[in-house]
């Protein structure tokens, strides 16, 4: 029991990252918007999280400044996009790209150096409880903030007229346009949450899961983010499952590394992303479930003026 539950703290742990950058990409896919730059927003916030919290000494600041450089490159993307009405996959395989090479730039001065020593993460008392201490009450604070959000997104989308605004317009740009919605200002909000989500969890990557900076210790999470908010079906509920799910899976690789079960470490390493591919070629055997779920305009430009 304590080994599942030290498994299953760990497994949250590793989802979060996954979860606070899934969350925002399915608030700006529901107004229609494909953004592929997450991976590297989410290298570029982590090398200015870690920047900031090792020169500063606070975290928090390490935070915020994470979340806004994720929002800075979602404004980047906003104005190829929305303004100049590029072509979303390319600008946002753009944003990637750049936010790739950008990081490992800037992250040149901070290889191998570390952050200083944090307090005790979750509340005092009741992370010391037997079994469901340290899954429940050990945890950073966004971890928290995720679960949140989580929770915040899903009243948002379905209980209030703003979640209504949102989905119409990614149902239809052309109807909200119609009927008086600033589309494109819908759109810019939702992709500017999107980049504050996807730079918490470049920050919390860098800041408190591995207290380092690496080149491209993302490892793929962007990528793996996207995916999650198809196999969740751009069902908030059903993202927080994918991510802690993922999460299990590759913290599962590695606790069976530390039972000393004989295979090789490239194969365990590749779990997590054998189970995306996966789960997507699952997914896609029922492309009609696909189509009823996803936003109808989903990578479609939008041009007031056309």
């Amino acid at each position: 029991m304590e080994a599942a539950a030290t498994l299953a703290a760990a497994s949250i742990a590793a989802g979060t990252p996954l979860l606070l950058a899934a969350i925002g990409i399915l608030v700006h896919e529901r107004t229609g918007v494909v953004n592929l730059g997450i991976e590297g927003m989410m290298l570029t916030a982590a090398i200015v999280a870690f920047a900031v919290a090792h020169d500063s000494g606070s975290h928090l600041l390490g935070f915020a400044a994470g979340a806004l450089a994720g929002m800075l490159l979602a404004a980047v993307f906003a104005f190829f996009a929305l303004v100049l009405h590029a072509n979303q996959y390319a600008t946002g395989l753009a944003i990637a790209l750049l936010g790739t090479g950008a990081s490992a730039f800037i992250g040149l001065p901070y290889s191998g150096q570390g952050l200083p020593a944090r307090g005790g993460d979750g509340i005092a008392v009741l992370r010391d409880l037997p079994l469901l201490g340290p899954v429940l009450f050990g945890h950073d604070l966004l971890v928290y903030v995720a679960l949140l959000l989580v929770a915040a997104v899903a009243w948002m989308l379905f209980r209030t007229r703003a979640g209504l605004v949102l989905r119409a317009v990614g149902e239809s740009p052309e109807s909200a346009h119609a009927i008086g919605i600033p589309v494109r200002a819908v759109r810019l909000a939702a992709l500017i949450f999107g980049g504050a989500c996807a730079g918490l969890a470049g920050a919390y990557l860098a800041t408190v899961y591995t207290p380092l900076w690496a080149e491209n210790m993302t490892a793929g999470r962007g990528w793996i983010a996207l995916a999650l908010v198809v196999f969740a079906t751009w069902r908030p509920l059903r993202v927080l499952i994918g991510a802690y799910l993922f999460g299990g899976v590759t913290m599962l690789q590695l606790y069976l590394q530390g039972l000393g079960v004989q295979a090789p470490s490239q194969l365990m390493s590749m779990a997590p992303y054998v189970a995306t591919i996966v789960v997507l070629a699952l997914i896609a055997r029922n492309p009609r479930w696909i189509r009823l779920n996803m936003p109808a305009s989903l990578g479609k430009p939008f041009n007031p003026n056309a």
